[in-house]
């Protein structure tokens, strides 16, 4: 009876045991069902605006400089001496180095006296040489000339003794023959003051001219090299590289000093023709540079009248003032366009814009019932901040603009701050 009795005693707890388990159990799997059903995700949301919106279309670019010029000499010399340093401000045509020229200058002495001397050649020859054979010829001439009238008055003379038999025929003929001698001198003179006023003066004058400028050109080569050997900037700026010091050997070609006219930037952006399209030189556009708080205005100085062939995207070119200096060339930039306007658009913060992957666009919005809906939604243009819904939201909802990354459709949530969710969660370890 005994055995009989603890047998009995011992199944009535192992079944009792059992009950308290599985009380235990469905307690555990309740617990969190009830904790979820009332868990609440606290998101931030508003109604959209609705008013006007301005397109602003956003770019990278590089600041670049107003215009740059990097001199290289034309010949190839030791450095004799540098005027300027790196960051030096210069004008243009100022000084900047001058190469080693002796040698150069040596020779263009040399050809300068080449020179002098073929103008006092020219001039000899075409203001004394050349008037005097022309004077020279003009006497022969006057000479011949004469002759030929004395000896046509000697013939005249002998004609009329001829006819009265004062002298014989052949003192006549002798008379004649001479008269034809003097005729053929006059005409050879005649024909050389001629050839003199023709041709042989001007062939003269020409090879007096071309020696004279065949001197003057290898005298003005000359200098040219010497004026080789002096470094001038060619625009207004400042000296932003010299790699070179004094004494170094600068080559032909290589760039000694580079010049950069940074009194104004240009942060030169390439875009898509239908977005470049509207855009017009004078425009207003912005520049956020690194390490300036506020965005530098700027405004639309170029848009290239053709597409790039390797990009087919349109370069425009933006202009800001730097005359404080507080701007480099080189710096990488974000630029952003004034573009097109709407008015009584729906605006919705960028924030609130999610993308799926296959690029379509939706919001969140809270229901009357407090939970989260997705709403597809098509985008028109936006200003940086705020993006103009066109389609997918009347402008009646309220979308969630932070907090709506990760959130299922369906899920309850709470208008407020995220500070709320921290500090109830504080309140309970507390």
């Amino acid at each position: 009876m005994t055995f009989f009795r603890q047998s009995i005693i011992h199944r009535r707890e192992i079944k009792l045991t059992a009950v308290f388990l599985c009380a235990l159990f469905t307690q555990a799997c309740r617990k969190p069902n009830d904790a979820e059903a009332t868990t609440l995700v606290t998101v931030q949301a508003e109604r959209p605006e609705i008013g006007e919106i301005s397109e602003h279309i956003m770019a990278d670019a590089v600041l670049s400089p107003l215009a740059q010029a990097a001199i290289s000499p034309k010949i190839t010399a030791p450095v004799r001496a540098f005027y300027v340093q790196r960051g030096s401000r210069v004008k243009k045509g100022q000084l900047l180095a001058v190469l080693e020229n002796r040698d150069l200058a040596a020779q263009a002495l040399d050809n300068q006296g080449q020179y002098v001397a073929a103008q006092a050649s020219f001039d000899m020859q075409t203001k004394v040489q050349v008037l005097e054979d022309y004077r020279k010829a003009e006497l022969d001439v006057a000479q011949a000339k004469a002759q030929l009238d004395l000896q046509h008055q000697i013939v005249t003379a002998r004609q009329k003794l001829l006819a009265e038999g004062a002298i014989a025929g052949r003192d006549y003929d002798t008379a004649v023959a001479a008269l034809v001698q003097t005729q053929a001198a006059y005409d050879v003179a005649q024909n050389h003051l001629d050839s003199l006023k023709v041709v042989s003066r001007a062939a003269t004058l020409r090879q007096a001219q071309g020696q004279l400028t065949s001197a003057k050109g290898k005298y003005v080569a000359s200098e040219t090299q010497v004026s080789y050997s002096e470094i001038r900037s060619p625009i207004t700026g400042v000296v932003t590289d010299r790699p070179l010091f004094a004494g170094e050997t600068a080559n032909s070609g290589s760039s000694l000093i580079t010049v950069m006219d940074t009194s104004a930037l240009l942060a030169k952006v390439h875009l898509s023709q239908t977005v470049a399209q509207r855009l017009s030189v004078g425009d207003d556009a912005s520049i956020l540079v690194p390490g300036v708080d506020e965005a530098v205005p700027a405004k639309i100085s170029l848009v290239s009248p053709a597409l790039d062939p390797g990009s087919t995207t349109v370069e425009v070119w933006l202009h800001i003032d730097n005359n404080a200096g507080r701007y480099k060339a080189g710096t990488p930039v974000r630029a952003s366009i004034k573009g097109r306007a709407v008015t009584d658009a729906i605006k919705v913060p960028l924030s609130a814009v999610l993308t799926l992957q296959d690029g379509s666009k939706f919001v969140m919005v809270v229901g009357a019932d407090g939970t989260a809906h997705k709403k597809d939604v098509q985008l028109g243009i936006n200003d940086g901040q705020d993006a103009q819904i066109t389609q997918g939201l009347s402008g009646a909802e309220t979308v969630i603009t932070t907090g709506a990354y990760g959130l299922d459709d369906g899920t309850k949530v709470k208008v407020g701050k995220a500070e709320d969710d921290n500090d109830k969660a504080g309140g309970e370890t507390k």
